[in-house]
């Protein structure tokens, strides 16, 4: 069953200025908890206004949040949080890059800063549980332990970039928009009926500190240039880089590599080696990964003792997979029932159980079809 508190809460409501986050608070406020607002000041420069629908976390948004809860009534405030979003985020986003591997903002702000940095001021102010837009839903048992699901709407569902929160965490999240099947046109059509401005405010896209989106750009202005060589399978020169940082394993597009395939089929990034600074290359069937190790497990609950058969996801737009999963010297082992593309180091590997979040885990490395990376 949802839970259903007996007692008003005191709920600190993350507003990041967007519609989704408004209504959460809104709400959970007309739910009869007492609500206080509270917009993460993230940027250590928030003057520039958003680029259409690209980025958040500035002034405008502040705004906007502000006025979101002066309309609902409740309190609100600004946390001044950038230093700890610029240390826990921004220079492990950039130091994963530089490892070779791909890493996920938003499941790290989760992890760092909304439920921890956030979460962790909370408590210490009387708080009891930390109020999000994300789609996705705690489910509270009759023993009184906590679950975290999938939202009621598949479309919508975040609950792979809520994979990371522990037992701890979820005893104090709370996701408002996540047990409702509603289209996102009602969410702003409710937001209009409250009377809040930010009902037709454009969604933010892409990663928050890339308000540009070209994150090889950013990439390439933190690390410098570093011309390397993009090789064949057998370990032959086929073009040049200049940042082995730019690419993604399953990547396609701007290799700029000027010799054709002898089968004249395209090409794909099948590893990225940042000691020799080289980009591997071959054909689609190379990417066919079977089984992958992970690292650094965190369980929504109580963590699995053995092997187990579960349903994965691997970004956080993708479907599900059935997997084989099992603990293995504090790590994880998994091996997929079918071959699975586009799997990459650094990514997050999140487990179900039907739509329960078992845990997800950090993806260190992959063994393929036909080669290992």
């Amino acid at each position: 069953m949802t839970e259903t508190p007996q007692r008003p809460l005191r709920v600190l409501a993350a507003m990041s200025g967007g519609v989704d986050s408004a209504v959460a608070a809104a709400r959970a406020a007309e739910a009869g908890h007492d609500v206080t607002g509270v917009h993460l000041a993230l940027s250590a420069n928030p003057q520039s206004f958003r680029t259409g629908a690209r980025g958040c976390c500035t002034i405008e948004d502040s705004r906007d949040a502000r006025r979101a809860a002066d309309v609902i009534g409740i309190p609100f405030y600004v946390w001044d949080l950038a230093d700890r979003f610029r240390e826990d985020v921004v220079e492990d986003f950039i130091a994963e890059y530089e490892a070779g591997r791909t890493p996920n903002p938003c499941l790290r702000c989760n992890e760092k800063i909304k439920f921890a940095a956030l979460l962790d001021k909370a408590l210490a102010l009387g708080f009891d549980a930390v109020c999000t837009g994300h789609y996705a839903q705690v489910i509270v048992r009759a023993d009184g332990s906590r679950e975290l699901h999938r939202a009621s709407d598949m479309a919508k569902d975040q609950s792979y970039v809520l994979g990371v929160l522990d037992g701890k965490q979820l005893a104090h999240a709370m996701f408002p928009l996540g047990d409702t099947v509603t289209t996102k046109e009602e969410i702003r059509a409710e937001a209009e009926r409250r009377g809040l401005a930010v009902a037709k405010k454009p969604d933010s896209h892409d990663i928050c500190f890339i308000a540009d989106g070209d994150t090889q750009g950013f990439l390439a202005q933190r690390l410098g240039k570093a011309e390397g060589d993009i090789v064949d399978e057998s370990g032959a020169r086929l073009g040049t880089h200049e940042g082995a940082y730019g690419f993604t394993i399953g990547q396609r597009k701007g290799l700029r590599i000027g010799t054709p395939a002898p089968d004249g089929k395209p090409r794909y990034v099948l590893d990225i080696s940042p000691v020799d600074n080289t980009v591997t290359v071959g054909p689609a069937a190379a990417l066919d990964v079977t089984a992958l190790t992970a690292i650094k497990p965190r369980w929504c609950g109580t963590a699995p003792t053995g092997p187990g058969t579960y349903t994965a996801q691997l970004r956080a737009h993708g479907g599900e997979t059935e997997v084989r999963a099992e603990p293995a010297d504090g790590g994880l082992r998994v091996t997929f029932a079918e071959p699975v593309r586009g799997v990459a180091p650094g990514q997050a590997i999140v487990l179900y159980d039907g739509t329960r979040v078992v845990g997800s885990a950090t993806i260190a490395s992959t063994t393929r079809v036909t080669t290992a990376a």
